[in-house]
C-alpha cells in the first residue's frame, strides 16, 4: 500500500449506496413507501458498517471485501427494482463505477484544496463535508438527470452477453484505478498525488465507456423495435387490402345469386326447390359483410376475422359504432384492430372447451371519448410486465410487438390502453379523446 490516505471508508458506503439510490429512482419498484423506505435506510447502515468493519483487514482479504460490497449493491437492487437479474447486475456495475468515481473525485478535490490552502488534511472536517456534499450532490443529480433524458421511458432489458461485457469493463477500470495504490512497482502505477489523479481519470473513463455502450444499446433496440413494430403495421395493412379484396369478391358474386335465387324460385316443385334454395340463403349470409358498423376499414377487417372464426369454430360477437372513427388513418385502425383481434384468435383457438372459444368487440363513445373494449378467453396463465402481457412464445425476442404497435397507434392520438385479465378471462381497453 501507498503512504497516500485512502478514502474515508464511510465516504466509499454512501457513494456506493447513493449510486444505487439513484438507480432505483430510475427504475420499476418492486416496493413503495415504507417498505421501500427501510430497506434503503438499512442497507445503508449495514453498508457503511460493513466497510468500517473491513477497514483495517489484511491485503488477500481486499479483493474478497470489495466483492461483498458489490454483493450488498447487488442485494439492494434486487429488492428494490422490479427488474430482471441480468438488468439488475447491468445497474450494478454501473452503479459500483460511478460511486467510485464520486469517491475518488471527491477525495482528490478535497486533498487539492487542502494543499492550495495549506490546511492539514486529517483536520479540516468542515471543508471535508462541504467538498463531500457539493461532489456527491452534484455528480449524483447529474447522472440522474441525464440517465432520466436519454432512457425517456425506453424499459432497460439487458442480454447475458452485454452483462458479460459491462463486467469486463468494470473490472478493468477498477483494475487500473487502483493499481497504485496496492502496487506502486509496475508499468501502469503511478507515484505521489499522481495516484489520486490516475483514480479519478480511469474511473471517469469506465463511466465513460458503460454510458456510451448502454445509450448505443439502447438506440439499437429503439431501431430494432421500430422496425419490427412498422413491419406488423404494413403487415396488418397489407391482411386489409387483401382482405377487402376477397369480401369485394364474393359480395359480387353472392350479390349475382340472389338474382338466380329469386329466378329459380318460379320455377316447378315448389317445396323441394325453396327448400334448396333456402339452404343456399344461409350459406350465403354465413359470407356476406354482415359487419356494418359506419366504418368501411372497421367493416372489411371484422369481416375478415369473423370469416377465419367462423372456419375455426370460434364465436366472434360485435357492438361497434364507428360512424366516429373518421378521424383515425387507415393504418391506425388496421394496427388496433388487426393486432387485438389476431392476439384474441391465437389465445381462444388453442382452447379445446368450444363455449370458451369466445371474443367480443365492443366500440362506443363515451363522455368525449372513443371507447374499444376487445375481450376473450384464454388459457394457463398470463404475466404483465410494465402493463403488458409477457409473450409466451419461447423465442421472446422476436415476439410481442404486436401489443406494442397497439400502443404506439393509440399514443399518436394521445390515448390510453389497458389490459386486465379475471378468471381467464382477458380484456383491453382503449380510450381515445374524439376530435372537437
Amino acid at each position: 500500500m501507498t503512504g497516500i490516505p485512502d478514502i474515508p471508508r464511510l465516504y466509499t458506503a454512501l457513494a456506493e449506496w447513493m449510486a444505487c439510490i439513484m438507480y432505483i429512482q430510475l427504475s420499476p419498484k418492486k416496493r413503495m413507501g415504507v417498505p421501500l423506505y427501510l430497506i434503503c435506510g438499512g442497507f445503508l447502515v449495514v453498508q457503511g458498517a460493513f466497510l468500517e468493519f473491513t477497514d483495517n483487514c489484511p491485503l488477500w482479504m481486499w479483493m474478497p471485501c470489495m466483492a461483498l460490497a458489490i454483493g450488498l449493491m447487488f442485494a439492494l437492487l434486487y429488492l428494490c427494482c422490479d427488474l430482471p437479474l441480468v438488468t439488475i447486475g447491468f445497474c450494478c456495475v454501473r452503479a459500483f463505477l460511478l460511486a467510485e468515481l464520486a469517491a475518488s473525485l471527491e477525495w482528490q478535490l478535497y486533498h487539492h484544496m487542502c494543499t492550495s490552502m495549506d490546511f492539514n488534511p486529517d483536520g479540516s472536517v468542515f471543508l471535508e463535508l462541504v467538498v463531500l456534499l457539493l461532489v456527491y450532490g452534484g455528480l449524483f443529480v447529474t447522472m440522474w438527470m441525464v440517465d432520466r433524458h436519454c432512457v425517456q421511458g425506453t424499459p432497460i432489458k439487458v442480454t447475458q452477453m452485454e452483462l458479460v461485457i459491462a463486467i469486463l469493463i468494470g473490472a478493468g477500470a477498477f483494475a487500473l484505478s487502483n493499481l497504485s495504490f496496492l502496487y506502486t512497482n509496475t508499468p501502469f502505477s503511478g507515484h505521489s498525488s499522481d495516484i489520486l489523479y490516475i483514480r479519478t481519470l480511469v474511473d471517469l473513463c469506465g463511466v465513460v465507456v458503460l454510458y456510451a455502450y448502454y445509450i448505443q444499446r439502447i438506440e439499437a433496440y429503439i431501431r430494432y423495435e421500430l422496425s419490427a413494430t412498422s413491419t406488423i403495421l404494413k403487415n396488418q395493412y397489407d391482411q386489409y387490402c387483401m382482405s377487402k379484396e376477397t369480401i369485394d369478391l364474393i359480395n359480387r358474386k353472392y350479390h349475382d345469386l340472389k338474382h338466380q335465387i329469386a329466378a329459380l324460385r318460379i320455377e316447378s316443385d315448389p317445396e323441394r326447390r325453396s327448400e334448396w334454395l333456402d339452404e343456399m340463403e344461409n350459406d350465403i349470409r354465413q359470407y356476406e359483410a354482415e359487419n356494418k358498423t359506419g366504418n368501411s376499414v372497421l367493416d372489411t377487417l371484422l369481416t375478415g376475422k369473423s370469416l377465419y372464426c367462423q372456419k375455426n369454430g370460434i364465436s366472434l360477437t360485435c357492438v361497434a359504432d364507428g360512424t366516429r372513427m373518421d378521424f383515425m388513418k387507415v393504418m391506425d385502425i388496421c394496427a388496433i384492430f388487426g393486432n387485438a383481434l389476431d392476439n384474441a384468435i391465437e389465445s381462444t383457438i388453442q382452447l379445446k372447451e368450444p363455449e370458451k372459444r369466445l371474443i367480443h368487440v365492443a366500440v362506443s363513445t363515451k363522455k368525449g371519448f372513443l371507447a374499444i373494449r376487445i375481450e376473450n378467453y384464454f388459457g394457463g396463465e398470463l404475466a404483465f410486465e410494465d402493463g403488458v402481457p409477457v409473450t409466451t412464445k419461447r423465442d421472446k425476442a422476436y415476439h410481442g410487438f404486436g401489443v406494442k404497435s397497439i400502443k404506439s397507434a393509440v399514443e399518436r392520438y394521445d390515448g390510453s390502453v389497458t389490459m386486465e385479465t379475471d378468471n381467464g378471462w382477458f380484456e383491453l381497453n382503449i380510450l381515445i379523446p374524439l376530435p372537437v
